[in-house]
């Protein structure tokens, strides 16, 4: 159970830089950007492609950021410059990334396995392990905060708020759009390298499904943490990804479920974190009408033994 639960936070580290990438085009920018399933794969395929030909790791980590960043702005001019619809943008470049991954990585998988990774040193001991995630998370978190706070980073939470009033102030939308799903595409493939040096392979299907474990991350984690200011919303990105994969590891506890129903439980999970906040907020509602009710009725009742 432990180890279980161990393992469960490592990936929640490791998947969270992810959540904060799918966090800056699903709320800030309110862009439905598909493009993260393909971007996760390409970070993957360029780190492990670099680090079997004798790249250091770091570089190679790196070059899978960058990598990252040149995807979503492809996305991003698709959307901008050649006025596709947003969703439709997304779906275009996750299929051409498809054949771009498979040109990179030049088979289906690469095996990292005997090869030395950023986390060759420490990756059998978990206890350095989460801690030197935790900062390494931390500090991106911090870096994006810092970021959403500059002159670009308003006018990027601005856009996705009211594009139309933030043009009438003479922001370039286009240009803010093409910064955030980038940023989002370039931090998406950073997790999808680091998992990859972590699991040691990178698999072409590994970014499938990648968008729904992004946004149930952001939505658990914005159900149980709030998310009133940046900050509170980055971390909550960070510990939602750890929370969800604690229920997950948890729900394949039960016997009911195997280890092939990944998709259905995490349908679920997103389900439930959806679902529970708007039944509270009902609740809630209704308990204020009633007692709201009952309040008129009692004042009525006052005024009328008065009279």
């Amino acid at each position: 159970m432990l180890g279980s639960m161990i393992g469960a936070v490592e990936l929640g580290l490791l998947y969270a830089l992810m959540a904060i990438g799918v966090y800056i085009t699903f709320r800030i920018l309110d862009f439905p950007d598909l493009t993260v399933d393909g971007s996760y794969t390409t970070g993957g395929a360029v780190a492990a492609i670099m680090i079997t030909h004798g790249y250091e790791p770091w570089i190679s980590t790196i070059c899978a950021f960058l990598c990252g960043l040149a995807a979503g702005a492809l996305t991003g001019l698709l959307h901008t410059k050649g006025k596709i619809n947003g969703l439709l943008a997304g779906i275009l470049m996750m299929i051409a990334l498809y054949s771009i991954n498979l040109r990179i990585m030049g088979k289906p998988n690469i095996s990292l396995v005997n090869t030395d990774t950023l986390f060759s040193a420490i990756s059998d001991n978990s206890w350095v392990f989460i801690p030197v995630l935790a900062v390494l998370v931390l500090l991106v978190k911090l870096l994006l905060d810092g970021f959403l706070h500059t002159d670009v980073g308003l006018a990027l939470r601005a856009t996705g708020d009211n594009a139309r009033m933030i043009r009438s102030l003479g922001a370039n939308t286009d240009t803010t759009k093409i910064i955030g799903v980038s940023l989002s595409n370039g931090l998406v493939a950073l997790s999808g390298a680091l998992i990859a040096q972590e699991s040691g392979f990178a698999d072409m299907s590994m970014g499938v499904g990648t968008i729904v474990l992004g946004l149930a991350s952001v939505i658990i984690g914005e159900a149980i943490f709030g998310f009133r200011t940046v900050f509170q919303a980055t971390l909550a990105a960070v510990l939602g990804s750890i929370v969800y994969r604690i229920i997950y590891a948890l729900a394949l506890r039960v016997e009911f479920f195997d280890a092939s129903d990944l998709k259905m439980i995490t349908a679920l999970i997103v389900v439930a974190a959806l679902v529970i906040p708007t039944v509270r907020r009902s609740m809630k509602q209704k308990a204020l009408a009633r007692k709201r009710t009952q309040e008129l009725l009692v004042a009525a009742g006052s005024k009328g033994g008065q009279a």
